[in-house]
């Protein structure tokens, strides 16, 4: 995908998520600015790592 057809798609997502999450969704692409190629990729891999284990997480919060 090339830059603009992403932006498109992230415009599409953002017309159709709910008013009360678009507060979060902006807070959280402005925690991205300033940050370095590695920092981000280290939260996304720890954000991919919690949601694959995120029923194991739950079972051990019990």
């Amino acid at each position: 995908m090339t830059t603009k057809e992403i932006k498109t798609e992230i415009q599409q997502a953002l017309n159709n998520i709910p008013d009360s999450v678009l507060q979060d969704v902006l807070d959280y692409l402005n925690s991205l600015k300033g940050k370095s190629t590695v920092e981000i990729k280290r939260a996304q891999n720890l954000r991919q790592i919690l949601q694959e284990d995120k029923d194991l997480l739950r079972k051990l919060a019990e």
